[in-house]
């Protein structure tokens, strides 16, 4: 899996999902005495007009005393992601991202950037972390797919009432993104221009998997090629963080209260996922 993938998860095509009718994107639901936490797997871009929410994540959200993200749900936040990104993301003067690829990498690069409609002037001066944000950008812009549809946004706007909280800031997450190495962000790059050209499908996959609560598709096409490929990647940018915020829900749960936590879905899937962790923790977990 991409870090484009991995970042910025929920490109799809506008189309017609084909689920049972009781399929719905996953919830777990973390229990003890008098705290509850609902847990619910994030697609941070979608397409508008995709039916997602499912009820009882919208009943959770009514009773809701807090609610988790990723990252703070504001403007402020969004404008110190996007300098942080430009001050951390960008080569010095005399660098090229495409003299830092083999031919091939780079003559794929070009076609790819054509094809998404992204600058190839502009990702000539980007490290592969950010020129991978920027071909993920160009690819959701075709499908018309756009972040103030995805699920933080939308859930934000539905509970008012709850106090926002935020496991990580802007400067903790880019600097994930942007600290690899030289060759593992190359990699990563490498792997995001042969998805983008190879499977162009690859998100609707995805999203389908999501929306029907397809927790199988989901491991095996976001989790896996990335525990397979970079160990020490998934490690950093998946394994840690779910350590980190387990340990901050641990807290949470030993207080009271109703909360909902809203991350990406690959945090929640499988023995190393949020929901996991929680119940090896000894408490009552309900989901997938």
């Amino acid at each position: 899996m991409s870090r484009l993938r991995r970042a910025l998860a929920g490109f799809a095509l506008a189309l017609t999902f084909a689920g049972t009718a009781a399929a719905a994107p996953p919830v777990w639901v973390v229990k003890d005495k008098d705290s509850e936490i609902v847990l619910f797997g994030s697609i941070h871009v979608l397409p508008a007009n995709l039916d997602w929410e499912p009820p009882a994540l919208e009943r959770a959200l009514k009773n809701a005393d807090d609610i988790w993200f990723e990252l703070p749900i504001d403007p402020q936040s969004e404008a110190n992601t996007a300098m942080l990104a430009q001050q951390l993301g960008v080569l010095p003067p005399d660098g090229s991202l495409f003299k830092l690829l083999p031919p091939e990498d780079a003559a794929l690069m070009s076609q790819v950037a054509a094809t998404y409609q992204v600058s190839p002037a502009l990702l000539d001066r980007l490290k592969p972390w950010l020129a991978e944000i920027a071909l993920a950008g160009g690819a959701y812009r075709k499908v018309g797919a756009d972040a103030t549809t995805g699920v933080e946004k939308i859930i934000s706007a539905m509970a008012p009432q709850a106090r926002r909280q935020a496991f990580e800031t802007p400067a903790e997450q880019i600097g994930m993104l942007s600290g690899g190495s030289s060759d593992e962000q190359l990699a990563s790059l490498r792997e995001t221009l042969h998805e983008m050209a190879d499977k162009p499908d690859e998100y609707a996959v995805l999203v389908k998997a999501w929306i029907d609560g397809d927790m199988a598709t989901l491991d095996a096409e976001a989790l896996a090629p990335l525990r397979k490929a970079s160990p020490d990647l998934f490690k950093r940018l998946v394994t840690d963080r779910n350590a980190r915020w387990t340990q901050v829900l641990d807290a949470r749960m030993k207080g009271h209260g109703k909360t909902v936590v809203v991350v990406g879905v690959g945090h929640l899937i499988g023995p190393e996922g949020v929901p996991a962790r929680l119940r090896a923790l000894g408490y009552s977990v309900t989901g997938p």
